[in-house]
């Protein structure tokens, strides 16, 4: 599996970015990092080896990239509207400067397609954000472990901006006929969730987003599993492989 790190500039953030990639050809699929954490976090956990059969199998092409969960998400004593306006920064580094760069570092015809994002807790949060809020760039979401309401880290924040980062908010108000819909219906939705430690808050938030989609007729596999199922990375370890090999189909 060829790794490559990058460090490049980024105008809407005003600061260099790093970010890793893994393979060079299949379709793009990014992996967000959990909360605070950075691009290399994926591979410190283990993660990349797993997606390692895929990457060499030339199907998909894992590319990893920094957050700045510090100064939006996690910063719970910060100004809520400058915080949000930072993971707009950040929202639009990703899809308008990041996105592209990865294209072009890759060499097959898959790069322009429609994008993958996955991730755990933070990660997931991030790549269900990202494929909901832009469906036309991205076609399949792997959540694990995620909060689909800002309001878990904006408590009683009333800023449009963190309604635009609540996918089981804004989906409840969108029109059946609204363009995107059609995107949802031919895009892989995948949700997953524990019922162990940890994973409370994120199970009731979990349970309303599926309850919309299920409303709204938006077709998606929420999966919920055991109770012995924590909020950490032994248990991602274990979901990442099983929903890839459902989404790609065996690498071998």
């Amino acid at each position: 599996m060829q790794v490559n790190y990058y460090k490049e500039y980024s105008y809407r953030l005003g600061r260099d970015m790093e970010f890793k990639t893994y393979g060079t050809t299949g379709k793009i699929l990014i992996a967000f990092p959990p909360q605070n954490g950075h691009f290399y976090d994926f591979e410190n956990f283990q993660m990349t080896d797993l997606c390692a059969p895929w990457v060499d199998a030339g199907k998909i092409m894992l590319v990893c990239p920094d957050a700045i969960d510090e100064e939006s998400w996690s910063d719970k004593y910060g100004d809520e509207h400058y915080r949000l306006e930072q993971q707009e920064r950040w929202f639009a580094y990703i899809n308008e400067e990041f996105l592209p760069s990865v294209r072009a570092k890759n060499g097959s015809p898959e790069a322009y397609e429609r994008a993958m994002t996955t991730g755990c807790s933070m990660g997931a949060v991030h790549a269900a954000n990202f494929f909901f809020r832009r469906p036309d760039l991205y076609d399949t979401v792997i959540a694990l472990s995620g909060c689909y309401n800002a309001q878990m880290f904006f408590p009683g924040c009333n800023d449009p901006l963190a309604y635009d980062n609540s996918p089981a908010i804004f989906l409840r108000n969108m029109p059946l006929d609204h363009p995107y819909m059609e995107l949802y219906r031919n895009s892989r939705i995948i949700i997953c969730i524990g019922q162990g430690r940890w994973e409370d808050e994120l199970l009731e938030s979990t349970r309303e987003l599926d309850a919309v989609m299920r409303e709204k007729g938006i077709p998606a596999w929420v999966d919920y599993w055991g109770f012995d199922c924590d909020h950490d990375w032994p248990w991602w370890r274990k979901q990442l492989p099983y929903f890839l090999e459902h989404v790609l189909g065996s690498p071998y």
